[in-house]
């Protein structure tokens, strides 16, 4: 008898303990969604406009990368969209804009990017609005990429000297939620910010790797050891996260995507960036979630 009851009680106190867990977990949940749906949003998205797209250079018979990259634009403005929907009219202010870096020379790209820059508050968040900001976007994005490639004067990306000079004045606002949105192929290289110090600089290209030596199976320990990376930018940038998008590395050394990243990583945590992801090249379908569940 004594043993029955003992049973019993030990039951109940089971699924009264996976109760309360259940309940907690659903809290938090819930938390997590109210504190979302009231965060103002501060979206930046920084395109790398150098020959990575270029459809000479870097073919791709699966989907370009340009595509990929109109792709991931897509998710980011939809991911933008819903969260204004899914707000107050009383509490919407948020913002959306498209950066590059150095601006292109074609002045129809540096004009069409300025409709990008978009600012939303109850005194204009008209239901027509908010259906129209994912196609000015699908559509002038397309635009640019296109007479980019047309263009063909690919001037490098200078995505180090954007951080060490505009991230804090263009991308971070007191009082919202700061995401910056990289669409890159982890590479930098601009003629104009070549810098050096030791082994570490501001600028990445597959030559350097194997200039550095990076390309055998310790690189690791060659890479901690001999501190390389990229220079360090006195930065705190606490209140950014950071979602890279896009990375593709040389197919010629295995541990190119390792060292990429290991770079990345390296730098945005001295920066002490809030949260941060590294996602490869995917197509965009593959990458709608992982994007969305980041915003």
């Amino acid at each position: 008898m004594k043993n029955t009851l003992l049973k019993i009680s030990l039951s109940l106190l089971l699924i009264l303990f996976f109760s309360c867990k259940e309940e907690t977990k659903n809290e938090e949940k819930e938390t997590a969604v109210k504190n979302s749906v009231s965060e103002n949003y501060n979206i930046s998205i920084l395109v790398d406009l150098s020959d990575r797209i270029s459809l000479q250079k870097n073919p791709n018979p699966t989907m370009e990368i340009y595509q990929r990259d109109l792709g991931y634009i897509k998710s980011v403005s939809e991911a933008f969209t819903e969260h204004l929907k899914s707000k107050r009219l009383r509490q919407i202010d948020d913002r959306m804009q498209l950066f590059f870096n150095p601006e292109p020379e074609n002045p129809e790209i540096n004009s069409i990017s300025k409709q990008l820059k978009i600012s939303v508050d109850k005194n204009n968040a008209s239901k027509k609005f908010l259906n129209s900001i994912n196609n000015t976007y699908s559509s002038n994005t397309a635009t640019i990429y296109e007479s980019a490639i047309r263009d063909d004067k690919y001037i490098g990306s200078d995505i180090w000297n954007f951080f060490d000079s505009k991230v804090q004045d263009q991308c971070i606002e007191k009082g919202f939620r700061n995401i910056l949105i990289i669409l890159t192929d982890g590479y930098m290289f601009y003629d104009g910010t070549q810098i050096k110090d030791g082994n570490l600089s501001s600028y990445l290209t597959p030559q350097l790797i194997k200039q550095n030596g990076l390309n055998k199976n310790d690189w690791q320990k060659k890479f901690d050891k001999e501190n390389f990376g990229f220079i360090k930018i006195d930065a705190n940038l606490s209140n950014l996260e950071v979602l890279v998008l896009g990375i593709n590395p040389s197919k010629n050394n295995p541990f190119e995507e390792k060292i990429i990243k290991a770079y990345w990583t390296k730098w945005l945590s001295e920066m002490k960036v809030k949260h941060f992801e590294i996602k490869n090249a995917d197509l965009p379908s593959n990458m709608d979630k992982i994007i969305k569940d980041f915003i």
